[in-house]
């Protein structure tokens, strides 16, 4: 995935339409219309310059689904990376392939998925910082140590890195709000119905039609509506757990998590008698 010098990152452009979608909502209820248009088409441009940093040349014409189209085209980091960065969350390999097939041309090799993770920490134990961005492990909110199985990248804020209890299912639907909104912006292709349906089915609200077949729209608007309830909670655990890795690992451990102490949560009780530690 190539940018050319100077041209907005994806997370600069997603702040951009998040601005720009406030932007429009204030304008229409000021009943500003000619402003709202102009802000809808601005709007617009930047979403497409989105697919554009993201997709590459996957974007345009049938690029919301993965059906056909030319294979192999990048490394398989840079291929995980795309997937990662249309998620915005923490996603196992699976899921990260699942996407990657969906979206994009060509497929991602699982048996390259299960070291991809250790040959990161390695390069970047070798030469620290020498790569624009690291795949790199989450890390669990009370020990701090690598969350088995979820991939992450290395610029995404230290708390978007995280995951606590509540992770796993803020998660899910941030990755679910997050494909939905992309798919709903072409016509999405059977491969990337099927990978809307499979979150659908486990969002209440969001299967509105056929069996198989998902509204991006109202799966949008169902992840939406579950998120606003577990968000704030989440937030808080992963900001404190943040905090505590700031102040303790190195930069390696806050990108790698750390296998060599317990850095236990002052929020969580000892375990008596055989409880759990929670």
């Amino acid at each position: 995935m190539s940018r050319s010098p100077g041209a907005p990152t994806p997370d600069e452009l997603e702040t951009r339409i998040a601005e720009l979608r406030a932007a429009v909502r204030r304008a229409m209820a000021a009943g500003d219309r000619p402003g709202a248009r102009e802000l809808r088409a601005e709007l617009r441009r930047t979403e497409s310059a989105w697919d554009d940093a993201v997709l590459g040349n996957a974007a345009g014409p049938g690029a919301s689904g993965g059906d056909g189209g030319p294979r192999g085209l990048l490394p398989v980091r840079e291929q995980v990376h795309q997937a990662l960065t249309l998620l915005g969350a923490p996603a196992a390999p699976k899921l990260i392939g699942s996407v990657y097939a969906a979206f994009f041309p060509g497929e991602i090799p699982g048996s390259r998925l299960t070291s991809l993770r250790r040959d990161e920490e390695r390069s970047f134990r070798t030469a620290p910082y020498a790569r624009p961005y690291y795949l790199c492990a989450a890390l669990t909110a009370d020990l701090l140590a690598p969350a088995r199985g979820l991939l992450t990248v290395s610029t995404w804020p230290l708390e978007q890195r995280i995951v606590g209890p509540l992770s796993p299912r803020t998660d899910f639907l941030t990755c679910a709000l997050r494909l939905a909104e992309h798919a709903g912006r072409g016509t999405p292709a059977p491969s990337v119905q099927r990978l809307l349906w499979r979150f659908a089915s486990n969002i209440p609200g969001a299967v509105t039609g056929t069996v198989g077949t998902v509204d991006p729209a109202a799966l949008a608007e169902a992840a939406r509506a579950e998120l606003d309830v577990h968000r704030d909670p989440d937030r808080r655990r992963r900001e404190a757990a943040a905090a505590r890795a700031r102040e303790r690992l190195d930069d390696a451990e806050r990108l790698f998590g750390t296998r060599l102490r317990a850095l236990r949560d002052p929020g969580r009780r000892p375990a008596i008698n055989g409880e759990t530690d929670r």
